[in-house]
């Protein structure tokens, strides 16, 4: 990718359209804004090129099997860059930033068009598909930091 790439945290009002035109079309755009979107351990990321978001994620702090963990949730790429490494610089900041907590698992659930991406970035598959209305059939997914 020839263009300057920026990570950083970002606020939701942020990434919501990118959410929303991308994990969201054809419903409302608050259907893009998450509950816990606002929560003080809620964290967003963006990728930024050009001063357009064109990537970004959301870690909510929540639990897998009981003990603390990270959700991922909200993760886009806009088309003109997705397959450039956007992804991976997001969720290597995700990753880089929930290790600085000391919470040792991130999971999501994950669409099933992109649990290729999630398992060459070291995630595991921990369900059978299964279907959430507005957004198509979904994966659990896991990833242990240590």
């Amino acid at each position: 990718m020839n263009r300057v790439v920026e990570i950083r945290e970002a606020g939701v009002e942020e990434i919501v359209d990118l959410r929303h035109r991308v994990l969201r079309a054809g419903l409302p755009r608050q259907s893009a804004v998450f509950e816990g979107d606002r929560g003080g351990s809620t964290r967003h990321f963006a990728a930024v090129v050009g001063g357009t978001v064109v990537g970004c994620l959301t870690l909510h702090l929540n639990e897998w099997e009981g003990e603390p963990a990270y959700q991922l949730r909200g993760m886009a790429t806009d088309d003109t860059v997705r397959g450039t490494g956007v992804g991976m610089m997001l969720m290597h900041a995700a990753e880089a930033y929930v290790r600085s907590t000391g919470v040792p698992m991130m999971w999501c659930n994950a669409r099933v068009p992109a649990v290729g991406f999630y398992l060459r970035t070291g995630w595991k598959v921990m369900s059978e598909e299964f279907d959430i209305p507005t957004a198509d059939p979904h994966v659990r997914m896991t990833r242990k930091l240590r």
